[in-house]
């Protein structure tokens, strides 16, 4: 990516300074940000602000555009000059959400597939709920998928450091369950982000997380759906938010 995702660096970051590349109407580019871009990676757009002197314009999304990451403003007549350095504001609540619900479906994909070898197929994550379809088939898959959900609050429970590292391409590659995942990435990417919950899961990701996995919360199940013989979605929802929000360091 030209745009240097700062949001990888340090998923708590709520405010940072950039210069502009591009302006053009309603959308910025930045030569670096903390809006982590929807739907990227399965989670939903960061919101927030940008301010320029005196000004403040809404970001309503923020998109990955080739190589680099475009942010939308409510205002179409924006007066931002490339060079010009700006701040940008993540909207911190909604970013917080999605953080806990991003590390629990880690959890939660990690129990399916140790006790029952089942593969995520899909999924999304917003603020208000996660989604995600599992490779299920058969009978008493809402037991198993309820069962699984039991068992990852109380892995989230018992507050493990999350780790977040860089590894090489070929030695990530190596990693049992990553291969699949990072064998989708161009042949360019030299180094793999690396979210590990030590004795849970190690993923290739790119995503935001929690530091500690008791930051979750209690996650609940809000609707089952079967959506064909091996595709079975659940959605879920925090059960209620922890306040609060805790800082950067």
């Amino acid at each position: 990516m030209k745009t240097v995702l700062l949001y990888q660096q340090d998923s708590y970051l709520r405010e940072f300074e950039a210069r502009v590349e591009e302006a053009s109407g309603g959308r910025v580019v930045l030569d670096r940000t903390a809006f982590h871009p929807g739907p990227h990676g399965g989670l939903d757009t960061d919101t927030g602000y940008i301010f320029y002197g005196d000004k403040r314009y809404r970001v309503v999304r923020a998109a990955v555009e080739g190589d680099v990451v475009a942010h939308y403003l409510d205002s179409d007549t924006a007066t931002l000059d490339p060079g010009a350095v700006v701040k940008g504001v993540i909207d911190w609540e909604r970013r917080y959400r999605m953080m806990r619900l991003h590390t629990f479906s880690h959890i939660l994909a990690a129990v399916l597939y140790e006790k029952h070898g089942v593969l995520v197929t899909g999924g999304h994550i917003t603020s208000d709920y996660g989604k995600d379809d599992f490779s299920i088939e058969g009978g008493g898959w809402r037991e198993v998928i309820e069962e699984a959900f039991r068992e990852a609050n109380e892995i989230a429970s018992r507050c493990i450091e999350v780790k977040v590292y860089w590894l090489p391409r070929e030695e990530a590659l190596k990693i049992p369950g990553i291969v699949k995942l990072a064998n989708k990435l161009p042949p360019e990417v030299e180094a793999l982000r690396i979210v590990e919950i030590p004795g849970v899961d190690v993923q290739a990701d790119g995503g935001p997380h929690v530091r500690n996995t008791c930051e979750i919360g209690r996650v609940v199940i809000t609707k089952l759906e079967s959506k064909g013989k091996r595709r079975k979605r659940v959605y879920y929802t925090l059960e209620e938010a922890l306040e609060p929000a805790p800082e950067a360091p």
